[in-house]
């Protein structure tokens, strides 16, 4: 089934235990058409079937069936956050929380490069004593997290320049995951705006709206800069400015 985790001699058989457990606790893997079956409304897929996007899906799935900490880079609005949360949800954490109260589960870290260089010296002395002191306690406590981090800014650039620390950084990117942008992907931008169209006429209650054929085009030819979230922005400014069910040309 392929390598799961790793322990460092000597072997603890506490460790041991937790990690068959854990092991033990992978859900089955499911076949995309399961997977999107099972997620409601598609929110919560990356939609399209280019090339950029199956291999995307494929390695997550491969890097949820892992506990290494995973780095992913991408365009801002190009789908990061919902990436990490699909290879979470995949995980032998899946029942353990995202977030906060991230103990047994899943901390994802957002904009990493972002992170000030004294708390990256406090992040970096967490991941390695595996341990946090909560503001105001004077006990450590142990915290066992899988970390997925992202940012839009390359990170080894920030290494290169000092905005990063070194150590953190290889701490971080055991696993890289490149997001590719919409602009590369433009075979899956009918079916994403529809798809975005759908919901966003759902939650405000709209007649499903329908894009023309010359509406199409012109979203199709767009380079998005600000890729997915983007896209989502122009078509619900559209459907806000517009009345009828059919939007083309002139509509968008």
């Amino acid at each position: 089934a392929g390598a799961f985790d790793y322990l460092s001699k000597p072997v603890s058989l506490k460790q041991l235990r937790d990690l068959v457990k854990s092991a033990l606790s992978l859900p089955p893997i499911k076949t995309e058409a399961e997977a999107a079956s099972q997620t409601e409304d598609n929110q919560r897929m990356l939609l399209g079937n280019s090339q950029p996007m199956r291999q995307l899906r494929a390695t997550i799935d491969k890097l949820s069936r892992s506990q290494a900490s995973v780095y992913i880079n991408g365009e801002s609005g190009s789908g990061k956050e919902l990436a990490a949360r699909m290879i979470h949800e995949r995980s032998a954490r899946h029942k353990r929380a995202f977030f906060l109260i991230a103990d047994g589960g899943t901390l994802f870290l957002d904009e990493v490069a972002d992170l000030p260089l004294p708390m990256q010296v406090k992040l970096l002395r967490v991941i390695q004593e595996k341990q946090v002191r909560r503001i105001g306690e004077a006990r450590e406590q142990n915290i066992d997290v899988r970390i997925i981090s992202a940012t839009h800014k390359k990170l080894n650039h920030c290494v290169e320049t000092g905005q990063f620390r070194q150590d953190l950084y290889y701490r971080l990117n055991v696993i890289e995951l490149n997001m590719p942008s919409l602009r590369e992907m433009r075979e899956d931008i009918p079916l994403i705006a529809e798809t975005i169209l759908t919901k966003l006429c759902r939650e405000t209650g709209r007649l499903n709206c329908r894009l023309k054929k010359d509406a199409l085009t012109i979203l199709t030819s767009y380079d998005y800069p600000g890729n997915v979230r983007e896209l989502e922005n122009i078509l619900e400014r559209t459907l806000a400015l517009c009345s009828d069910v059919q939007i083309g040309k002139e509509e968008l």
